[in-house]
């Protein structure tokens, strides 16, 4: 009962056993109780029944999964969080790095291996090819194998398509250099879908977002880098094949060497997970049974969740590549956005700021290039690339937000793999619409979908999950709970507060 104990009375008639049953007679207060219809019943209740106290709810039930075997939750931030971040966003660079290298100088590479520019593309696009197909079992090696396990599989094959790239140092050898970036685009797929794994497993709630716009501008430094590099290491000399072919064999072996070290430092710097989760969030998570995790039930929960269906679209809205000073302008973008979303925690709304100031920044800078004047024309692009750039730590900080405790790398392997879906079919269509009707069409093609984007954004509900455990109060394994069992399973009786000391009318 919801206060107590009912106290019958035991009427013990003169023709009754002592367990209260009434044997055969015909006593006035036997014909009494026969004579009962459905009038109300009084029954009186010990006022003491009400001074004792209701048995504490079953925690179990009101605890988060991972919480029934934890007394207490323990978190501790630890210093190795920085060194296992700077080796991966250090080797995400390099993969970066090698993605751009051939495109920037597409001239020369289709001069030493006499092939088609389109040709020279392919090196490029065979990223975005290779990532879709393969990003479900690299998430699903994440979720099963950990973290080190993915990390030393991005910077293996990293490592391992450098040296195969200097072994195609030959004009006729670009079967070779095509089968190296293949490799290379491989282990992009262990690498792109980790920057809100390390951020959630290594880093503390306040930090957390700066750590995952710090190993993605990883990846965008790589494309700057890219761009400014190779022009410098492979100059021009069409009149001398033998010095191109040297030039290009520095570049390659330049690459592998960098990239061996990496692989190196992954080795032994990488770990799953530090001793202690550093958040109250991860620590709810990894004290759940192994058992439990069901990659499969993990990706049909994601594909339920309506607000990451309404990200996942518009996410990719927002990307882009146009050069140099929108790449760097986006670093500082990435960094500054994780720093605010560590403040803040506001993440819809910074999104929506984010995409709303991109979409006119691009409306500025498509009406903008056919001006003479380049410092606006510079101006623009890096206001532009600020913004774009700045999203992606936002799409992934908020993607693991709103689809926590679903794993970390899953969501941020489908959003990057709609991101290359996207990428395809939009740089398709936009190259195709500039060379039909000029870049003015083609630029107002993106500003119609990034449109599209804030009104996606704007639908998303802002419902983060990660955030609201870490804040919680669960220091002891336990969650509050919101309805005692006692009242569920007494929902069907009425109490009457005016009466309610002395009697309860049912």
């Amino acid at each position: 009962m919801v206060a107590g104990e009912f106290l019958q009375e035991q009427h013990v008639l003169p023709d009754s056993t002592t367990d209260g049953a009434v044997t055969e007679g015909d006593t006035d207060e036997d014909s009494g109780y026969k004579e009962l219809s459905d009038g109300p019943i009084h029954i009186t209740l010990d006022p003491r029944a009400l001074e004792q106290e209701l048995p504490p709810p079953d925690e179990k039930e009101t605890m988060l999964p991972g919480e029934q075997n934890n007394e207490a939750l323990e978190t501790r931030l630890y210093w190795r969080r920085f060194a296992v971040l700077a080796v991966f966003s250090l080797y995400s660079l390099v993969n970066a790095f090698q993605w751009i290298q051939y495109s920037i100088i597409t001239n020369i590479f289709m001069d030493y291996y006499n092939v088609s520019s389109i040709a020279i593309d392919w090196l490029s696009v065979v990223y975005m090819v290779a990532y879709v197909p393969l990003i479900f079992p690299a998430t699903w090696l994440l979720d099963k194998k950990g973290l080190r396990m993915t990390a030393l599989l991005g910077a293996g094959l990293n490592s391992l398509g450098a040296w195969v790239k200097c072994a195609s140092v030959g004009p006729g050898l670009f079967w070779v250099t095509m089968t190296a970036q293949i490799i290379c685009s491989v282990a992009q797929v262990f690498i792109l879908g980790l920057p809100s794994r390390i951020a959630s497993v290594w880093f503390g709630p306040r930090e957390v977002s700066t750590a995952c716009a710090t190993a993605v501008l990883g990846n965008q430094l790589g494309v700057a880098i890219g761009f400014l590099l190779p022009p410098v290491l492979v100059p021009n000399t069409a009149d001398d094949k033998d010095l191109m072919g040297h030039n290009i064999s520095i570049m390659f072996y330049g690459t592998a060497g960098v990239s061996t070290l990496l692989f190196l430092l992954t080795i032994f710097v990488i770990k799953d997970r530090p001793p202690l989760p550093p958040s109250k969030a991860q620590a709810v998570l990894s004290t759940g049974p192994a058992e439990d995790y069901s990659y499969k039930k993990s990706i049909i929960n994601l594909f339920k969740n309506k607000p990451f269906i309404l990200l996942l679209i518009s996410y990719e809205l927002n990307t882009g590549r146009i050069g140099l000073t929108l790449v760097v302008a986006g670093m500082f973008g990435s960094i500054l956005c994780g720093i605010w979303l560590d403040r803040t925690k506001t993440y819809k709304l910074t999104t929506l700021i984010v995409y709303v100031l991109s979409f006119i920044g691009m409306v500025v800078f498509t009406f903008t290039l056919n001006l003479e004047n380049l410092l606006v024309i510079f101006f623009t692009a890096g206001v532009l690339g600020f913004f774009m750039t700045g999203y992606l730590p936002i799409g992934f900080e908020f993607g693991v937000e709103i689809t926590y405790p679903e794993s970390e790398g899953t969501s941020s392997g489908l959003l990057n793999a709609f991101a290359q879906v996207f990428g395809i079919i939009f740089t398709l269509i936009q190259g195709q619409l500039t060379t039909d009707y000029g870049p003015l069409s083609g630029n107002m093609f993106l500003c119609a979908w990034i449109l599209l984007g804030i009104v996606l954004t704007a639908l998303i509900k802002s419902d983060l999950k990660r955030h609201g455990v870490n804040v919680s109060n669960i220091n002891k394994g336990q969650a509050v709970p919101t309805e005692l069992p006692s009242e569920k399973a007494s929902s069907d009786v009425k109490l009457e507060s005016s009466s309610l000391p002395h009697e309860t009318s049912i």
